[in-house]
């Protein structure tokens, strides 16, 4: 249900322009009733803007943004060319083990970038052989939706140009009757302001006659 509940439409084809200078002290008038801060200051009646409430791993990501640092959360060296490690011999597993830690970290990232390209060669494979069909196809359905919009775009702004001529019609046809209620309101207005006048210059008559006899 909306909230409001009646519209105030305007008479843009009967309706005379403000001036320029009615512009300016209604402008003035209004620059008076602000405050200085206005622009940047909230309103009191606004409600207060609630406070996110991000998950902490949002909140480290953000930091990261704005600290400008790179994400580091992928390890892309496995997918690197790697270098093997020093040779090892048949006493090298005794007398040196951070060797051996070193071929068993070196092949398992070997196989990780042996997984990775594999992948990639058959993400290629499929891209040549059904990638033109999927990319033509994918050009004509956003085709179909361009259409679709500029078609409803076309309705909507010939059923704007319909309101707006029925609207300068029926304003045009009630110019009459407007210049004649307006006319008579300005009649009205004048008599009530010549008859508060007439009736407090009969005040003041009273008033002075009053003096008078008391005197």
């Amino acid at each position: 249900m909306p909230l409001i509940q009646d519209s105030h439409d305007s008479l843009p084809d009967i309706d005379l322009d403000i001036s320029a200078q009615a512009r300016s002290e209604a402008a003035t008038l209004l620059a008076q009733e602000l405050s200085q801060d206005y622009a940047e200051t909230i309103h009191p009646l606004l409600p207060a803007f609630p406070l996110p409430k991000l998950s902490p791993l949002i909140v480290a990501e953000v930091e990261r943004v704005a600290a400008k640092q790179s994400l580091t959360a992928i390890d892309v060296s496995r997918y690197e060319a790697l270098e093997p490690p020093a040779r090892t011999d048949p006493t090298s597993d005794e007398t040196n083990p951070e060797l051996l830690e070193v071929w068993k970290t070196t092949l398992q990232n070997t196989y990780a970038s042996s997984t990775h390209l594999h992948t990639r060669l058959q993400n290629l494979a499929l891209l040549e052989q059904f990638g033109k069909n999927a990319w033509l196809i994918g050009n004509a359905q956003l085709e179909n939706i361009l259409k679709g919009i500029e078609k409803r775009l076309l309705e909507t702004k010939e059923q704007i140009e319909q309101v707006s001529q029925a609207r300068q019609f029926t304003q045009e046809g009630i110019r009459g009757e407007f210049d004649g209620l307006s006319e008579g309101w300005k009649r009205g207005i004048g008599r009530f302001v010549e008859v508060q006048l007439a009736a407090e210059q009969v005040k003041r008559d009273i008033l002075a006659r009053r003096r008078e006899g008391a005197v």
